[in-house]
């Protein structure tokens, strides 16, 4: 391969072996995220929400595990208008890459680190008057000229894990104003269980009744949100001022989720962004009896083909995947055999009898007409699919593309550019 941008056919990245586009990715197991789904399901929510709502993009747990600073660039580009993250270590890394996007960590950071969120410009949550009361005394002994410390307002509404209840908004507020160079740039909180209109009803209104109560009081209401992927699939709160897609914008919804009718099109819209990927590093024939992986729990009962792929548990592909999991090799479903390790697990690639070193085996996403998803692998380990996508490890190179154009290469070594954006 040249180092110029390869062109490919989109349901197959140009990746040979260890390289793409002569770079070396080290493994012969990696992840694929097409940012062109991304942008493309970035676009579906707005259609869904429409151009007077805010974005706020969730790219917490490395972006779903997709990679944090490479997906958040997409989504900034295809027109969210923030970032939400869960953790300051992962709002400082944006914010390395990122000068000038909103960004809200979406929980209460060390109270010695408000210096930090201000000099970082990020916006940071007020979930408990205890430690409100401690960020504001440590602010109180740091602040400089030209600094201001961003505060967002989490209220309690039946989720019970953070928040204030709506009685103590206003005096919280309140606290918030009259100290000096703080301001308050957020009112929200999230749902409990989006599929549940009732509840969801319930917890919204007591958002609006917070609202309520700081209009009564006098006070300017800071831009309200509510809505996850879930609340705006399921159309189960309102939209608010701003919405927090999460899983949506990485192609999948909650499983189950009842789509309103609104939304229906849209849902059907979105495109799973990433694909876990494998070139075996063994293709071998046993014969019948034989046992394969730790334990010894899968025993052939014929002459068989197997194909040992370096990927395990320690890549965030679980014990839980089997049994009955598959993989995908020529667009044909192929079963997994033997324990699930720590870096291998094994394929039954006897009825495939050309399968060989050469071939690429996929374990999440799409391959010819199959595909698997992370529903699937999610119900096979009895979890859901946040954790499938974000589990996936940070040893696991990523190729970044946008259909058949590769754009760059994720290894723990760093980031590679490919092509003319090369640097």
């Amino acid at each position: 391969m040249t180092d110029a941008s390869v062109r490919v056919a989109p349901a197959a990245v140009a990746v040979s072996g260890p390289t793409v586009a002569g770079l070396e990715l080290g493994r012969m197991a990696w992840l694929e995220v097409d940012l062109a789904a991304l942008s493309a399901n970035l676009g579906q929510v707005r259609s869904l929400v429409g151009p007077a709502v805010r974005i706020a993009a969730v790219v917490k747990a490395d972006a779903y595990g997709h990679g944090l600073v490479p997906a958040a660039r997409s989504l900034v580009a295809a027109g969210a208008d923030r970032l939400c993250v869960a953790t300051l270590d992962e709002a400082l890394a944006l914010r390395a890459s990122m000068a000038d996007v909103p960004i809200l960590v979406l929980f209460a950071i060390p109270a010695r680190e408000v210096e930090t969120a201000a000099r970082a410009a990020l916006d940071v949550v007020a979930s408990d008057e205890s430690m409100t009361s401690e960020m504001l005394a440590a602010w109180a002994e740091a602040r400089r000229p030209g600094l201001t410390v961003r505060f967002q307002v989490e209220v309690e509404t039946g989720l019970g894990r953070g928040g204030v209840v709506p009685e103590a908004v206003v005096p919280l507020l309140r606290k918030l104003s009259d100290q000096p160079q703080v301001e308050v740039t957020g009112l929200w909180s999230h749902l409990a269980r989006a599929e549940d209109e009732r509840t969801s009803s319930e917890q919204d209104r007591r958002l609006v009744d917070a609202a309520t109560r700081v209009v009564e009081a006098g006070m300017a209401v800071p831009p309200l949100h509510m809505a996850g992927t879930g609340g705006l699939f399921a159309a189960s709160c309102a939209h608010h001022d701003m919405v927090r897609p999460g899983l949506a914008l990485y192609g999948e919804l909650p499983e189950g989720l009842k789509i309103a009718p609104g939304a229906s099109a849209t849902a059907s819209a979105l495109r799973p962004a990433l694909t876990l990927k494998a070139r075996p590093v063994r293709v071998i024939s046993v014969p019948s009896g034989t046992a394969i992986g730790y334990g010894g729990r899968w025993v052939a009962g014929r002459i068989s083909r197997i194909a040992t792929l370096p990927v395990g548990y320690g890549d965030g592909f679980a014990r839980g995947s089997q049994p009955g999991g598959s993989a995908l090799v020529r667009g044909t479903r192929v079963p997994l055999v033997g324990t699930v390790a720590m870096d291998a697990v094994a394929a039954d690639v006897t009825d495939v009898p050309a399968a060989g070193l050469d071939d690429e085996f996929v374990l999440l996403g799409g391959q010819g007409t199959e595909r698997i998803t992370a529903t699937e692998l999610a119900q096979r380990r009895n979890t859901i699919s946040w954790e499938v996508l974000s589990s996936m490890a940070e040893r696991l190179p990523r190729v970044y593309h946008a259909g058949p154009r590769v754009l760059s290469v994720r290894t723990m070594a760093g980031e590679s550019l490919v092509g003319p954006e090369r640097r």
